[in-house]
């Protein structure tokens, strides 16, 4: 890399405020708060408002629109097909 042309990339602490879950990884995120890792370090934590933890798609609960069922019921609601 060249010097001065790229951010600092240092160690960070994401925190998934929802799910109360934190990991340690590389990024060019900064933060003024900091966090003791179970390393015994301190590192610049970024509090981010979702992660894989809480994630519906992750966690398996994800809500799948049934489209069909919904023009189905329309159609049986308001009666359906006629031609105009």
């Amino acid at each position: 890399m060249q010097q001065d042309k790229h951010p600092d990339y240092h160690s960070v602490v994401f925190r998934d405020r929802a799910a109360g879950y934190a990991f340690l990884t590389r990024s060019t995120a900064t933060s003024d708060q900091t966090i003791d890792w179970d390393d015994g370090e301190t590192y610049p934590v970024v509090d981010v408002e979702i992660s894989s933890e809480s994630h519906p798609f992750y966690t398996g609960k994800a809500r799948t629109v049934d489209s069909e069922g919904r023009i189905a019921q329309f159609e049986r609601r308001y009666g359906g097909g006629g031609t105009a």
